[in-house]
């Protein structure tokens, strides 16, 4: 099966936590601080693979995680950090974020390699908090968090023609005449429920690829049937070849089907209705010979005028199929190959809000204020409350994240008294 989606959860590395310890040396009784730096988390990048062609592998595991940056350790050592995390998916997919569809990053041009999620900073040890007056710091920073984030991955097929067509028209049937694809085939409607692409060869060097669009209806761009999903894999198509069954057999007017699939194209994307296009009157083995150019008379004085050139095929014969590919890849050397790149939208590094561990506050008595949680006690665990610059380094800490404003909210006033853990001390602004 052709998986050209997925949804997927990923994760950077922690920062490794910055390391407590002092230099315990024959003869050195008060040795400095020596606590080494945590080490950096790893970062989740994605990579382009031009082996694959299909997002299946994503369909049965859904989170991919970096690995965390190590400890520091004494005698100044550096934590390891955390292992970076390659995700390689096929080129042309587009990475966005799950919670509001924006484009995190596309892959294809230049866009080989990019970091998707950084790895968070290892904490400083206490090595770094030396000074003058503090010869013994007994803290040390915790190394900054992961970053977790749910994305869609989106596989837009690349290909230089694609064949467009109301369901059941044959769309597949030549694709598999003329390529090396095998495309499920069928007498029903969606037949194709995915985008099948195959490489055509015309011999002496040329050829192109070609993709088989899954069949549009009426109300695709608003979603109905599988719309939006066959949609976007014309976006980078350069041209298309719009399949018409000329004989009629479903019951529908072969011009009416045109004008519809287009009115579609146009309400997706008005670029892409005005992108070249061919079309193929299929399914003319079903008329007798004599017959043939009187019911591809209407087809031909609607649209040559127009600039549309109308080739009469059979896709169960092969009838005509060669000047029409001739004819296409004549086009093509005409047409610009551009580039079609979809521009960031969502930037993790400014919009990600990195989930932090909760603490709660609550009014105890009159006067006295109590604040927990695991934030604060993991804070608790590298600092030194009795020392006056672990003081002072803890209150800044409740400062920066908001813990006196959520005190505040349950009635904290100057002069109050804070409980943390079993220290009480009396607030001030």
């Amino acid at each position: 099966m052709f998986a050209d989606r997925a949804k997927i959860i990923i994760r950077s590395g922690k920062g490794g936590d910055g390391h407590v310890s002092f230099r315990r040396e024959l003869y050195v009784p008060n040795g400095g601080p020596d606590g080494g730096d945590g080490g950096r988390g790893g970062d989740v990048i994605f990579e382009v693979d031009k082996g694959l062609n299909t997002l299946s592998e994503f369909r049965h595991k859904r989170k991919y995680s970096a690995t965390d940056g190590e400890e520091g350790g004494k005698k100044r050592c550096h934590g390891k950090n955390g292992k970076d995390l390659v995700i390689r998916v096929p080129e042309g997919t587009v990475i966005k974020d799950a919670a509001s569809d924006r484009v995190i990053a596309d892959m294809s041009g230049d866009c080989q390699r990019k970091v998707i999620l950084k790895g968070g900073k290892g904490g400083l040890g206490n090595m770094h908090f030396a000074t003058a007056t503090m010869q013994i710091p007994k803290y040390a920073k915790p190394g900054k968090p992961a970053q977790e984030i749910e994305v869609k991955l989106e596989l837009k097929v690349i290909a230089d023609v694609g064949l467009l067509g109301y369901p059941n028209v044959g769309k597949s049937t030549l694709l598999s005449r003329v390529s090396n694809a095998n495309p499920k085939i069928a007498n029903y409607h969606f037949t194709t429920i995915n985008p099948n692409l195959g490489v055509v060869d015309l011999g002496e060097g040329r050829g192109f690829v070609m993709a088989d669009i899954p069949g549009l209806i009426e109300g695709a761009a608003e979603g109905l049937g599988l719309g939006h999903h066959f949609l976007r894999h014309i976006e980078r198509t350069r041209m298309m070849i719009h399949v018409l069954d000329a004989s009629g057999s479903e019951g529908r007017d072969p011009v009416e089907d045109f004008y519809t699939i287009n009115e579609e194209l146009s309400k997706y994307n008005t670029e892409l209705a005005q992108r070249r296009q061919v079309i193929a009157a299929n399914k003319i083995d079903l008329f007798p010979v004599e017959e043939r150019e009187e019911h591809l008379k209407r087809i031909r004085e609607e649209f040559e005028p127009k600039g549309i050139r109308v080739f009469p095929i059979s896709g169960a014969t092969g009838e005509g199929i060669r000047e029409l590919l001739s004819y296409v890849y004549s086009e093509l050397q005409t047409i610009e190959v551009k580039q079609i790149v979809f521009e960031q939208e969502f930037f993790p590094e400014e919009e990600l809000v990195v989930e932090e561990l909760p603490f709660e506050a609550y009014k105890e008595q009159e006067g006295v204020y109590v604040i927990q949680g695991p934030r604060i006690d993991k804070m608790l665990g590298y600092t030194n409350l009795e020392s006056e610059k672990g003081f002072m380094f803890f209150q800044k800490f409740m400062e920066d994240t908001g813990a006196f404003e959520t005190l505040k909210k349950v009635g904290l006033k100057e002069g109050d008294t804070v409980k943390i853990n079993g220290y009480e001390f009396e607030y001030f602004e």
